[in-house]
């Protein structure tokens, strides 16, 4: 009769160090997202995939009036920073006029949801607390946020014990593949804004874009119906496709979904073709899906298993006016 009493302890237990685990991790998350809004800190990092390196500069820093002032600048080839001003984030990019737009998510390499609400990636990821180690001579603390299908990957996180900021993050699959990281190559803190930040501070960003903003909500032809457990749709609209401009107005509809973490990006348009078998190509985490079915081309962009690509695009089918962009989330 003892040991069952005894195996019920040892499950007790267990149970309770997960659940320590977990919560000591989402601790160490919402301190990232904390330092992440609140520290004056001025970065150099690398993204590095398929042996290749693209170095940055991260300036980020609370102004006048509390505003959180930001700067990424990629620093190899040519010009291309997204600067911010609190809600207004502009955008300098080649052969583009500068441009503006309101918004907080920033379009840079470090996920925008690390300065946001962690909770909103508990439906998707399990956090664990690893242990220390050591990355730009720092104490770091290793936190694992861990897909729970196999239908998106996971995130390896090393955060500064003095700071709370990022020293490392690494994108793995489900097998603990290395696909991509970002590496911090110089860290600064400060109690005061940097000069640099300081004259931003006195700019003026370029006008803000006012285009679809008082335009109604497109309704499209397709839609996706299936999409792992926590995507959302984040955005869609109808565009021209340039290369059919001389022969016809056809066009390409635009879906976003994200899951917090995630974002996937679906095209669909019309085909000449009939039929051709699915074409992918991988840059680091980053996967590029091209497929014809029936008529249809789809294009889908983000990173995601080829396996969650071709489960969405088989999924896509006329749309339904009455239940138009809700895709099913079954396993």
């Amino acid at each position: 009769m003892k040991f069952p009493a005894l195996l019920l302890l040892l499950l007790s237990v267990n149970v309770s160090a997960v659940t320590t685990e977990t919560d000591s991790a989402k601790l160490w998350l919402e301190r990232l997202s904390q330092s992440l809004r609140e520290l004056n800190f001025t970065t150099s990092f690398v993204v590095v995939k398929n042996n290749q390196a693209e170095p940055y500069h991260w300036l980020h820093g609370i102004g006048d009036d509390n505003q959180e002032l930001e700067i990424f600048a990629r620093l190899n080839g040519p010009r291309r920073d997204v600067l911010r001003q609190g809600d207004i984030v502009s955008y300098i990019e080649p052969e583009q006029e500068p441009y503006s737009i309101i918004s907080d998510d920033l379009r840079t390499p470090i996920p925008t949801i690390f300065r946001g609400n962690i909770s909103n990636l508990e439906e998707s990821y399990r956090f664990i607390s690893v242990g220390r180690s050591r990355v730009l001579g720092r104490v770091a603390q290793l936190i694992r946020i861990v897909a729970k299908d196999n239908y998106r990957y996971s995130y390896w996180l090393w955060l500064d014990h003095k700071t709370g900021l990022m020293l490392k993050m690494a994108v793995l699959t489900r097998q603990g593949q290395l696909l991509e990281q970002i590496q911090f190559t110089h860290i600064e803190v400060s109690e005061q804004l940097s000069a640099n930040l300081a004259q931003f501070q006195q700019s003026e960003l370029p006008p803000v874009s006012k285009l679809n903003s008082n335009q109604p909500k497109q309704q499209l032809n397709w839609q996706v119906n299936w999409l792992p457990q926590g995507f959302n749709i984040v955005k869609s609209n109808q565009h021209s496709l340039s290369s059919y401009n001389k022969h016809g107005d056809k066009k390409v509809e635009f879906m976003l979904f994200s899951d917090g973490l995630t974002e996937v990006s679906v095209y669909v348009n019309p085909s000449a073709e009939k039929l051709r078998a699915p074409e992918y190509a991988s840059d680091g985490a980053t996967l590029v899906y091209n497929h014809i079915i029936q008529g249809i081309e789809i294009g889908i962009v983000g990173d995601i298993p080829i396996v969650t690509a071709k489960r969405i695009a088989e999924s896509i089918g006329v749309a339904n006016t009455t239940k138009a962009n809700k895709p099913s989330n079954e396993q």
